[in-house]
């Protein structure tokens, strides 16, 4: 079985490369996917349905433009890793961690200690907490592997 891990939350750094580069170390049978991670792509999505004087209802079509794609791959996914990076609040790395929750899939939080507070219901409900992405290709070599 090839497992489908897909991978929400902050932008801004590599992790996304780190994990993908510890599978293919590790020769993990996964596979990755993710929501668009190009910030202004992502800002734009919607603008293809036409101009808005509003940021509201730019933001507004934008996200249900993206949605198509992470409520897809969300639904589609064995299991998932939710980053959520100091620099910025993800929220909508929040908003998939309850989606993945609502819909029981398993998630993986990855986050530093100073955030755990503020995530303690995020936490509460992913099947692990993990504060660097060689420790999420740890349990996904456990997972995919033992």
């Amino acid at each position: 079985m090839t497992w489908l891990v897909y991978l929400s939350g902050e932008i801004h750094t590599d992790w996304r490369l780190q994990i993908a580069k510890g599978a293919e170390h590790h020769n993990l049978p996964v596979s990755f996917c993710s929501a668009v991670t190009d910030h202004d792509a992502s800002d734009a999505a919607g603008d293809v349905l036409g101009a808005e004087t509003s940021n509201f209802w730019r933001d507004h079509k934008s996200s249900k433009v993206n949605s198509i794609r992470t409520r897809s791959l969300i639904a589609k996914c064995d299991i998932a890793v939710v980053r959520f990076g100091d620099k910025y609040k993800q929220w909508n790395a929040a908003f998939d961690a309850g989606q993945l929750a609502a819909l029981d899939k398993p998630y993986i939080t990855l986050h530093d200690e100073d955030i755990i507070h503020p995530l303690k219901e995020v936490d509460a409900a992913a099947m692990g907490w993990a504060k660097t992405p060689e420790q999420v290709v740890e349990i996904l070599r456990y997972v995919t592997t033992a």
